[in-house]
Protein backbone atom coordinates (compact mmCIF):
# COMPACT_ATOMS: atom_id res chain seq x y z
CA UNK A 1 0.00 0.00 0.00
CA UNK A 2 1.36 3.43 -0.96
CA UNK A 3 2.07 5.27 2.32
CA UNK A 4 -0.77 7.56 3.31
CA UNK A 5 -3.06 6.77 0.35
CA UNK A 6 -5.72 4.97 2.40
CA UNK A 7 -5.74 7.70 5.05
CA UNK A 8 -5.95 10.41 2.38
CA UNK A 9 -8.79 8.58 0.64
CA UNK A 10 -10.71 8.33 3.91
CA UNK A 11 -10.31 12.05 4.54
CA UNK A 12 -11.52 12.85 1.02
CA UNK A 13 -14.54 10.56 1.34
CA UNK A 14 -15.54 12.29 4.58
CA UNK A 15 -15.07 15.65 2.89
CA UNK A 16 -17.20 14.56 -0.05
CA UNK A 17 -19.99 13.27 2.18
CA UNK A 18 -20.08 16.60 4.04
CA UNK A 19 -20.11 18.64 0.82
CA UNK A 20 -23.05 20.97 0.39
CA UNK A 21 -22.44 21.77 -3.30
CA UNK A 22 -21.23 19.95 -6.39
CA UNK A 23 -18.25 22.30 -6.64
CA UNK A 24 -17.03 21.13 -3.23
CA UNK A 25 -17.28 17.51 -4.36
CA UNK A 26 -15.30 18.37 -7.48
CA UNK A 27 -12.63 20.18 -5.48
CA UNK A 28 -12.22 17.21 -3.13
CA UNK A 29 -11.93 14.71 -6.00
CA UNK A 30 -9.37 16.85 -7.84
CA UNK A 31 -7.24 17.27 -4.73
CA UNK A 32 -7.01 13.50 -4.30
CA UNK A 33 -6.60 12.38 -7.91
CA UNK A 34 -4.05 14.92 -9.16
CA UNK A 35 -1.18 13.14 -7.40
CA UNK A 36 -1.94 10.05 -9.47
CA UNK A 37 -2.12 11.82 -12.82
CA UNK A 38 -5.91 11.97 -13.24
CA UNK A 39 -7.18 15.34 -14.49
CA UNK A 40 -10.28 14.41 -16.51
CA UNK A 41 -13.60 13.54 -14.95
CA UNK A 42 -17.08 12.38 -15.92
CA UNK A 43 -19.69 11.55 -13.29
CA UNK A 44 -23.12 10.30 -14.30
CA UNK A 45 -26.18 8.30 -13.29
CA UNK A 46 -26.83 5.22 -15.39
CA UNK A 47 -29.23 2.36 -15.92
CA UNK A 48 -28.92 -1.02 -17.61
CA UNK A 49 -32.53 -0.56 -18.75
CA UNK A 50 -31.58 2.28 -21.12
CA UNK A 51 -30.22 1.71 -24.61
CA UNK A 52 -27.74 4.56 -24.18
CA UNK A 53 -26.91 3.59 -20.54
CA UNK A 54 -26.36 7.19 -19.38
CA UNK A 55 -29.28 8.86 -17.62
CA UNK A 56 -27.94 12.17 -16.37
CA UNK A 57 -24.43 13.61 -16.42
CA UNK A 58 -23.46 15.48 -13.26
CA UNK A 59 -19.93 16.56 -14.15
CA UNK A 60 -17.72 16.65 -17.25
CA UNK A 61 -14.26 18.20 -17.08
CA UNK A 62 -10.92 17.92 -18.81
CA UNK A 63 -9.23 17.39 -22.16
CA UNK A 64 -11.01 14.15 -23.01
CA UNK A 65 -10.56 14.37 -26.78
CA UNK A 66 -6.90 15.39 -26.65
CA UNK A 67 -7.43 18.60 -28.60
CA UNK A 68 -7.74 21.00 -25.69
CA UNK A 69 -11.43 21.61 -26.36
CA UNK A 70 -14.03 21.48 -23.61
CA UNK A 71 -16.18 18.35 -23.83
CA UNK A 72 -19.88 18.68 -23.12
CA UNK A 73 -22.12 15.87 -21.92
CA UNK A 74 -23.56 15.02 -25.34
CA UNK A 75 -20.12 14.83 -26.95
CA UNK A 76 -18.78 12.58 -24.20
CA UNK A 77 -21.64 10.09 -24.48
CA UNK A 78 -21.35 10.02 -28.26
CA UNK A 79 -17.56 9.68 -28.38
CA UNK A 80 -16.80 7.31 -25.48
CA UNK A 81 -17.38 3.68 -26.54
CA UNK A 82 -16.11 2.20 -23.27
CA UNK A 83 -19.12 3.59 -21.39
CA UNK A 84 -21.29 0.61 -22.32
CA UNK A 85 -18.71 -1.75 -20.82
CA UNK A 86 -20.10 -0.88 -17.38
CA UNK A 87 -23.04 -3.14 -18.28
CA UNK A 88 -20.63 -6.09 -18.18
CA UNK A 89 -18.39 -4.93 -15.33
CA UNK A 90 -18.73 -5.58 -11.63
CA UNK A 91 -15.72 -3.60 -10.50
CA UNK A 92 -13.59 -0.67 -11.69
CA UNK A 93 -11.72 -1.27 -14.96
CA UNK A 94 -8.96 0.50 -16.86
CA UNK A 95 -9.17 1.65 -20.45
CA UNK A 96 -6.65 3.09 -22.90
CA UNK A 97 -6.81 5.01 -26.15
CA UNK A 98 -4.34 4.31 -28.93
CA UNK A 99 -3.96 6.42 -32.04
CA UNK A 100 -4.74 4.90 -35.41
CA UNK A 101 -5.49 6.10 -38.93
CA UNK A 102 -9.14 6.73 -38.08
CA UNK A 103 -8.20 8.90 -35.10
CA UNK A 104 -8.23 6.75 -31.98
CA UNK A 105 -9.21 3.35 -30.65
CA UNK A 106 -10.44 2.71 -27.11
CA UNK A 107 -9.78 -0.61 -25.41
CA UNK A 108 -10.54 -2.03 -22.00
CA UNK A 109 -7.24 -3.25 -20.57
CA UNK A 110 -5.98 -5.00 -17.48
CA UNK A 111 -3.51 -2.19 -16.85
CA UNK A 112 -2.63 0.72 -19.16
CA UNK A 113 0.98 1.18 -20.28
CA UNK A 114 2.80 3.67 -22.49
CA UNK A 115 1.56 7.05 -23.63
CA UNK A 116 -2.04 7.98 -22.86
CA UNK A 117 -4.70 8.93 -22.59
CA UNK A 118 -5.66 6.24 -20.14
CA UNK A 119 -8.36 6.04 -17.55
CA UNK A 120 -10.36 4.22 -14.95
CA UNK A 121 -14.10 3.65 -15.10
CA UNK A 122 -15.88 2.95 -11.82
CA UNK A 123 -19.40 1.44 -12.01
CA UNK A 124 -21.56 2.20 -8.97
CA UNK A 125 -24.21 -0.24 -7.78
CA UNK A 126 -27.12 0.14 -5.37
CA UNK A 127 -30.45 -1.51 -4.53
CA UNK A 128 -31.65 -0.96 -8.10
CA UNK A 129 -28.55 -2.54 -9.67
CA UNK A 130 -26.34 -0.30 -11.80
CA UNK A 131 -27.03 3.27 -10.69
CA UNK A 132 -24.12 5.29 -12.00
CA UNK A 133 -20.45 5.51 -12.84
CA UNK A 134 -17.43 7.76 -12.79
CA UNK A 135 -14.65 7.95 -15.36
CA UNK A 136 -11.25 9.39 -14.50
CA UNK A 137 -8.55 9.93 -17.10
CA UNK A 138 -5.12 11.37 -17.75
CA UNK A 139 -1.97 11.11 -19.84
CA UNK A 140 0.33 9.48 -17.28
CA UNK A 141 -1.78 7.77 -14.64
CA UNK A 142 -0.96 5.57 -11.68
CA UNK A 143 -2.70 2.27 -12.38
CA UNK A 144 -1.49 0.33 -9.35
CA UNK A 145 -3.91 -1.92 -7.51
CA UNK A 146 -3.81 0.31 -4.42
CA UNK A 147 -4.72 3.44 -6.36
CA UNK A 148 -7.42 1.59 -8.31
CA UNK A 149 -9.04 0.52 -5.04
CA UNK A 150 -8.88 3.97 -3.44
CA UNK A 151 -10.14 5.74 -6.57
CA UNK A 152 -13.08 3.34 -6.64
CA UNK A 153 -14.01 4.29 -3.08
CA UNK A 154 -13.66 8.02 -3.74
CA UNK A 155 -15.61 7.82 -7.02
CA UNK A 156 -18.46 5.93 -5.37
CA UNK A 157 -18.69 8.51 -2.58
CA UNK A 158 -18.67 11.30 -5.20
CA UNK A 159 -21.51 9.69 -7.12
CA UNK A 160 -23.84 9.20 -4.17
CA UNK A 161 -23.15 12.67 -2.79
CA UNK A 162 -23.66 14.34 -6.19
CA UNK A 163 -26.90 12.42 -6.71
CA UNK A 164 -28.13 13.44 -3.28
CA UNK A 165 -27.48 17.10 -4.06
CA UNK A 166 -28.65 17.17 -7.68
CA UNK A 167 -31.53 14.71 -7.81
CA UNK A 168 -33.07 15.09 -4.36
CA UNK A 169 -31.78 18.45 -3.07
CA UNK A 170 -34.42 18.78 -0.41
CA UNK A 171 -33.89 15.37 1.16
CA UNK A 172 -36.91 14.51 3.29
CA UNK A 173 -38.78 17.49 1.85
CA UNK A 174 -39.22 15.66 -1.45
CA UNK A 175 -42.53 14.23 -0.25
CA UNK A 176 -43.88 17.74 0.27
CA UNK A 177 -42.80 18.72 -3.24
CA UNK A 178 -45.18 16.17 -4.73
CA UNK A 179 -48.90 16.56 -4.31
CA UNK A 180 -50.90 13.62 -3.05
CA UNK A 181 -52.36 13.04 -6.50
CA UNK A 182 -48.93 13.21 -8.15
CA UNK A 183 -47.64 10.56 -5.76
CA UNK A 184 -50.71 8.43 -6.38
CA UNK A 185 -50.41 8.59 -10.17
CA UNK A 186 -46.67 7.94 -9.99
CA UNK A 187 -47.26 4.92 -7.77
CA UNK A 188 -49.82 3.45 -10.18
CA UNK A 189 -47.38 4.01 -13.05
CA UNK A 190 -44.58 2.33 -11.11
CA UNK A 191 -46.88 -0.67 -10.67
CA UNK A 192 -47.09 -1.00 -14.46
CA UNK A 193 -50.58 0.39 -15.01
CA UNK A 194 -51.36 2.16 -18.26
CA UNK A 195 -52.48 5.78 -18.20
CA UNK A 196 -55.94 4.76 -19.42
CA UNK A 197 -56.27 2.31 -16.52
CA UNK A 198 -55.05 4.88 -14.01
CA UNK A 199 -57.51 7.44 -15.35
CA UNK A 200 -60.42 4.99 -15.02
CA UNK A 201 -59.40 3.90 -11.52
CA UNK A 202 -59.05 7.46 -10.21
CA UNK A 203 -61.93 9.00 -12.13
CA UNK A 204 -59.65 11.28 -14.14
CA UNK A 205 -59.06 11.96 -17.81
CA UNK A 206 -55.95 10.57 -19.47
CA UNK A 207 -54.81 14.15 -20.10
CA UNK A 208 -55.04 14.89 -16.37
CA UNK A 209 -53.01 11.78 -15.56
CA UNK A 210 -50.30 12.90 -18.00
CA UNK A 211 -50.37 16.38 -16.47
CA UNK A 212 -49.75 14.90 -13.01
CA UNK A 213 -46.85 12.85 -14.34
CA UNK A 214 -45.42 15.89 -16.08
CA UNK A 215 -45.68 17.90 -12.87
CA UNK A 216 -43.96 15.13 -10.89
CA UNK A 217 -41.09 15.06 -13.38
CA UNK A 218 -40.73 18.82 -13.19
CA UNK A 219 -40.76 18.91 -9.38
CA UNK A 220 -38.15 16.13 -9.16
CA UNK A 221 -35.98 17.73 -11.85
CA UNK A 222 -35.87 14.81 -14.29
CA UNK A 223 -36.72 14.27 -17.94
CA UNK A 224 -38.53 10.93 -17.86
CA UNK A 225 -41.20 9.27 -15.76
CA UNK A 226 -38.88 6.29 -15.21
CA UNK A 227 -36.33 8.62 -13.61
CA UNK A 228 -39.05 10.20 -11.45
CA UNK A 229 -40.14 6.76 -10.24
CA UNK A 230 -36.55 5.83 -9.49
CA UNK A 231 -36.00 8.92 -7.36
CA UNK A 232 -39.38 8.56 -5.63
CA UNK A 233 -38.64 4.93 -4.71
CA UNK A 234 -35.17 5.87 -3.52
CA UNK A 235 -36.63 8.51 -1.20
CA UNK A 236 -39.47 6.36 0.09
CA UNK A 237 -42.23 8.34 -1.60
CA UNK A 238 -43.90 5.27 -3.11
CA UNK A 239 -43.54 3.00 -0.14
CA UNK A 240 -46.84 3.80 1.57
Amino acid sequence: MIPGVAEAALRIVLEIERASTLSLIQKAVRSFTKRFGYDRFVLFSASSARDDVVERIYWVEGNWLGDGQTVDAETYVRRCPVTRHILEAREPFFWTKTQCESGGSYRVVRRPVGNGPHGLQVPVFGPLGLEGAMSLGGEKVDSSADVRLMLGIVATAAFFSARRLLESPTGSDVVRLLSGREREVLAWTAAGRRQADIAAALGLSERTVENHLRAARRRLGVATTAQAIKIAIRNGDLGD
